[in-house]
């Protein structure tokens, strides 16, 4: 198994024929997107699993160790705050439940935060482990893990799925480093077959729910489908993240109407506006959610960077597939955030809440490494730093992804 980077020759080729396929047949309007017949582009898993792999690298770990060590900036100050929070506790102890019940917004909360914290426990530590190399953390991450994989079951009602994305994008990440830098894990099998058998049946097929949903659902499985090193679970993932990305964020070239993922049903107009919470003006960088609430947008472009980060690492990069809808919908949305007023021809003229600190880890991708103008977005990133955790999935990204050139 090689832990370093892989060659990009059949990544490149992968987005290429994505990009060629997709100006060829992209459709006018969104009912055409359905089309039956229409092959699907191939997703390509690497031959070899890079790790660890998931939403971080080694190259990328050991870049943020360095520049934590030197008390560069905002790395320390980051870190400082990660080893802060509660998430990084030595004292912390799981509180793992046979079956996890979650109703809408939790409730009922039957095990729903204690999962979801625990999992960024999981990760906090490892991270803490890794740039610190006190066995201490990792050993703590072990414990909060091994409990879990003893535990747990099933998730039940209605946000089951969600909880299961939730919780199951931040387990692999904790186990991918700890696994691969770590010198004894003798659990990682039991907690391997609790991410198979719990967590990616729950996960693998996505949701017609709110795109948020399925986004988060999909980075749970090609995480999972890294740390089991399942290429056809990670052909799925990839499967499902090509058609819900171009369903979630709008682009002028989309035509009148936004795309729609296989299989949702939205065939008529009047059913996609509805779907896009009665919005019926369109722009760059619109999401499916912005009219809801742009904190429920930032899950969703949180959970798409995630997932072409670790794609990326993996040597198969999806940044060049979905770069010009994420760039526009995170400026569209950092611009209205950090105060341009909003005109009536979106959401009425307001817009709810905020993003979140979601946005590192794009705007790293694509106005670091791929050189694109994100004035806007570049602000809200800098001002929002250092960026803490949203308490669901996502932790650490100023520390991990700032100006990471790995």
């Amino acid at each position: 198994m090689r832990t370093g980077t892989i060659p990009r020759v059949l990544g490149t080729a992968a987005a290429l024929a994505a990009l060629l396929t997709a100006a060829l047949a992209a459709p006018a309007v969104a009912e055409r997107s359905t089309t039956p017949g229409r092959a699907p582009v191939q997703a390509a898993a690497p031959a070899d699993f890079t790790h660890p792999g998931v939403l971080v690298s080694r190259p990328q770990l050991d870049f943020v160790r360095g520049r934590v060590q030197a008390g560069a900036q905002p790395w320390k100050s980051a870190y400082d705050q990660m080893m802060g929070s509660k998430y990084a506790s030595l004292t912390r102890t799981a509180k793992p439940r046979g079956v996890v019940e979650c109703g809408s917004y939790s409730n009922p909360n039957n095990g729903c935060t204690d999962e979801r914290e625990d999992a960024i426990a999981a990760y906090t530590l490892s991270l803490a482990w890794y740039i610190t190399q006190d066995a201490r953390y990792a050993q703590k991450a072990i414990q909060i893990m091994d409990a879990w994989s003893a535990v747990i079951k099933d998730h039940t009602n209605s946000n089951a799925p969600l909880q299961a994305g939730w919780a199951g994008s931040s387990w692999p990440r904790a186990a991918e480093i700890i696994k691969y830098t770590y010198s004894s894990w003798p659990g990682s099998g039991r907690f391997g077959t609790m991410l198979r058998n719990v967590y990616l049946p729950e996960v693998t097929n996505g949701s017609h729910s709110n795109g948020n949903w399925e986004l988060s659902m999909t980075e749970a499985a090609i995480g999972i489908a890294v740390f089991l090193e399942d290429r056809a679970a990670y052909d799925k993932a990839v499967g499902k993240f090509r058609g819900r990305v171009p369903a979630y964020i709008y682009v002028n070239a989309d035509g009148s109407l936004p795309k729609v993922a296989p299989g949702s049903g939205l065939d008529t107009r009047a059913k996609v506006i509805n779907y896009w919470q009665g919005q019926s003006t369109f722009m760059d960088g619109l999401s499916q959610e912005t009219c809801r609430d742009l904190t429920h947008t930032g899950y969703g472009l949180s959970a798409i960077s995630h997932i072409a980060e670790t794609s990326r690492i993996q040597g198969q990069d999806l940044y060049p597939e979905i770069a010009d809808r994420l760039r526009h919908a995170m400026g569209l949305h950092a611009k209205h955030q950090l105060g341009t007023p909003v005109p009536s021809s979106l959401c009425g003229g307001s817009l709810k809440d905020s993003l979140g600190p979601v946005t590192e880890v794009g705007f790293n991708a694509l106005a670091n490494r791929l050189g694109y103008a994100m004035t806007n977005t570049q602000t809200l990133t800098e001002r929002q730093r250092p960026a803490g955790s949203n308490n669901l999935f996502v932790a650490w990204e100023t520390l991990t992804h700032a100006d990471n050139p790995a």
